[in-house]
């Protein structure tokens, strides 16, 4: 809990963190993490799929030709933040701000992801900004007959009727950067990873089918979240490795996915594996990613349309890279696609 530090290796000041049910131990994350997981539920994902293509199309006929862009700007995060607007229901004109936001929590102030997040002062008042929008949202639904967005479903639920400020901002923050960093980097990275494996890029074009397996080779290489903190609240042994309370333990679920003693020859990418979703990326048991199915959803659409549209979309220069040891994410990734 936010008493002990978190999710993550490095940590805000104890008066500055928020608490969210990522950070909970059960029953009350079991009884929170049940208030939003209804909206990807197999039926809502099905619904949704209609208006993910529609979005995908339009997204990707919309990319210019003989010309170098940012895929990261242009297609990952537009994509992901169009998305996460409709998961909240939130004002399609200012979803610009769910990624500021999202960014907002990541970063490391003084890292220079944000020249303007310099101190974590300065990430608070930021993210006060976001509680304040949300609030608004949380009042408008919290007196209408309940919703089947995320806002809607918070102020419904008894489980997380009565938070307070700090935890309603921290569930915010979770919800935004869980639908926000893991899938938009994964676009990213994903095609990265064809580019520099053109074997495999050629191995897709040949047979569409694949992108089934793809999707999670693209996760299990890309792992969009490198790690998940917890804090040893007492002295024990793990492995033959001696654990003192208030240590941080940290679970690499990019080393895990690495990992030769579960993975055949993981260090290769490699989109026709025989047990491609063999992998720890979306974590495991409770804590579990409440959207995996999601985010497989979008990367499957924005596969299938780019074969469709592109026989070549050539990465034009090195891609640049989030500084932080939690989110492997990217700024920039410039692509050409040939007219």
């Amino acid at each position: 809990d936010i008493a002990h530090g978190g999710i993550a290796i490095m940590e805000a000041p104890v008066q500055m963190r928020a608490s969210s049910f990522i950070a909970m131990d059960p029953p009350k994350h079991d009884e929170q993490r049940k208030t939003v997981s209804p909206i990807v539920a197999p039926g809502n994902l099905a619904a949704m799929e209609s208006t993910i293509r529609m979005r995908t199309c339009k997204v990707l006929d919309s990319l210019p030709r003989d010309e170098e862009f940012n895929w990261v700007d242009r297609v990952s995060i537009e994509l992901t933040t169009q998305m996460l607007a409709t998961l909240f229901d939130f004002p399609f004109e200012d979803r610009k701000l769910l990624t500021w936001w999202s960014d907002v929590a990541t970063t490391i102030p003084g890292a220079g992801n944000i020249p303007s997040i310099a101190t974590w002062e300065d990430r608070q008042e930021e993210l006060a900004k976001c509680l304040t929008y949300f609030t608004r949202l949380w009042n408008e639904r919290v007196n209408a007959l309940p919703g089947h967005d995320l806002i809607s479903m918070l102020a419904h639920s008894p489980a997380t009727r009565n938070m307070t400020p700090k935890e309603f901002l921290g569930n915010l923050i979770l919800l935004i950067v869980g639908g926000n960093d893991t899938t938009r980097n994964s676009m990213s990275g994903g095609l990265l990873a064809l580019h520099r494996n053109p074997e495999q890029f050629a191995k897709l074009r040949a047979s569409p089918a694949l992108i089934e397996s793809l999707v999670p080779e693209i996760i299990r290489w890309q792992t969009p979240l490198a790690h998940m903190r917890r804090t040893a609240l007492r002295d024990t042994e793990l492995a033959g490795k001696q654990i003192k309370q208030g240590d941080k333990v940290v679970m690499w679920y990019l080393s895990g996915n690495r990992d030769e003693d579960a993975i055949d020859n993981p260090n290769q990418f490699i989109i026709d594996r025989a047990r491609p979703r063999q992998h720890i990326a979306f974590g495991f048991g409770i804590h579990r990613c409440v959207g995996n199915r999601l985010a497989e959803l979008q990367l499957k659409i924005l596969w299938e349309e780019i074969l469709k549209r592109f026989p070549v979309i050539e990465v034009v220069g090195e891609p640049k890279r989030v500084r932080s040891p939690f989110v492997r994410g990217f700024t920039d990734l410039p692509v050409r696609i040939p007219a």
